[in-house]
């Protein structure tokens, strides 16, 4: 049993709404965490026949026998669940903590939820283990920075009374092996092999196919091997279409399903930079690094030291580890984008929110010198903001300059 971050934002948000949904990819433990959530609640899986057949038949006759202290995993594939759940909610709109709902595929549930369930149910994201939850080890209070304005006393503040939470090689180990909780829980790597394997051919054979039986399940295949080699870089549609043989249309087709899947995050150019010529094409990466590195025969630390896109591997990793530290403190309502100018200018990740916009270079080394901060530099002072951050393997958490902080991987 694992302790999960966002467990205690969970149960806040059960106190304060009728329903929660929990999203995320396959085997990542949101059915543990629904069940963790309601002890002895009633548990529905719509991937049961006998319950899927209960459910389907008559969704409103459903609800008027199971009008509280409810779990649905998989809601996405009974709709009409959702309509339905709207009535039985608003019959006693004050109670909260009613219903726990679960998905592996987001396009469906948030326009299900948008159009139906606006108002009364909050939307929660479980990826795949956090470092600190391999470890067992509380969240890093770097993240409880980003409930308030971030600025230079904040930082200091944190950096006076905190330690390092993690040392840089467990992070490395977890860079490499990835979160998915049973593989990596097992610590058998014959054993871990043969779960990516068979992850990786159940998600097309058997998850997609389902969601979308009229999909071309090898041309999917292809892109997906594809899309692994330019994790971490500008995704060029036009380009990727030629590559794999199929036209562009189906490029943005296939995209948004690995997006709406959970295994692809997309980053998008953040624009609020007028005096610029912007690169407007998105980034995006696979999100789980060890499915990534399993995609791409990475092996052993040898193997990922070695690989030609070692920085960019690292990049999508930190990323990532950032993300689900911000959902696990319920930070809501910001965006991560990155910056590129078509004058080769770049920060890896941007993130804007209620606590501002904090400029983020990822760096695989240890060390970081003072040419590699131009860009960073010329983004705090063009934007006018009161800090930048550099994310690398350093042993210290101090300032490199007046307003940019290095903070070493562990404290993620």
């Amino acid at each position: 049993m694992i302790g999960r971050n966002i467990e205690k934002h969970c149960r806040y948000l059960l106190k304060h709404f009728p329903a929660i949904v929990i999203l995320g990819p396959r085997q990542v433990g949101k059915t543990m965490l629904a069940t963790q959530l309601g002890q002895n609640w009633t548990y529905f899986d719509l991937e049961n026949p006998e319950n899927y057949e209960r459910i389907a038949t008559d969704p409103a006759l459903f609800f008027k026998q199971y009008t509280d202290q409810v779990i649905i995993d998989e809601a996405q594939f009974i709709p009409a669940v959702f309509n339905a759940l709207r009535g039985v909610i608003d019959a006693n709109r004050q109670k909260m903590g009613r219903f726990i709902l679960t998905g592996s595929s987001s396009p469906e549930l948030l326009k299900q939820t948008s159009e139906s369930l606006a108002g009364r149910v909050a939307i929660v994201e479980l990826g795949t283990l956090k470092a600190n939850e391999f470890y067992e080890m509380p969240l890093s209070p770097l993240y409880a920075l980003f409930e308030s304005k971030i600025n230079k006393e904040s930082v200091d503040v944190l950096k006076k009374k905190s330690t390092q939470p993690l040392q840089n090689i467990q992070m490395v180990h977890h860079w490499l092996q990835g979160g998915y909780p049973e593989p990596i829980l097992a610590k058998d790597k014959k054993f871990y092999h043969q779960w990516m394997d068979a992850y990786r051919n159940s998600y097309v054979n058997r998850d997609i196919g389902r969601l979308f039986p009229r999909l071309n399940k090898i041309a999917y295949q292809r892109f997906l091997t594809t899309l692994s080699q330019l994790s971490g870089t500008i995704i060029n549609k036009s380009q990727l279409a030629r590559n794999i043989e199929i036209d562009e249309k189906t490029v943005r087709e296939y995209l948004t399903i690995a997006e709406g899947t959970f295994l692809w995050r997309m980053l998008y150019s953040y624009e609020n930079n007028v005096t610029k010529s912007i690169v407007k094409m998105p980034k995006g990466y696979i999100r789980d690094s060890g499915l990534l590195n399993y995609l791409l025969r990475i092996h052993d630390l040898d193997d990922l030291y070695q690989h030609p896109q070692v920085g960019n591997l690292f990049e999508a990793f930190v990323i990532d580890e950032i993300i689900k530290g911000l959902n696990a403190q319920g930070i809501v309502n910001y965006q991560a984008n990155y910056y590129r100018t078509r004058n080769d200018a770049e920060v890896d990740l941007v993130l804007e929110g209620f606590f501002g916009v904090v400029p983020i270079e990822i760096k695989y080394g240890t060390t970081v010198r003072m040419n590699q901060l131009v860009s960073m530099k010329n983004f705090i002072k063009e934007h006018n903001l009161p800090l930048g951050v550099v994310i690398n393997q350093a042993d210290r958490f101090e300032w490199i300059t007046d307003n940019i902080i290095q903070i070493p991987v562990g404290w993620l």
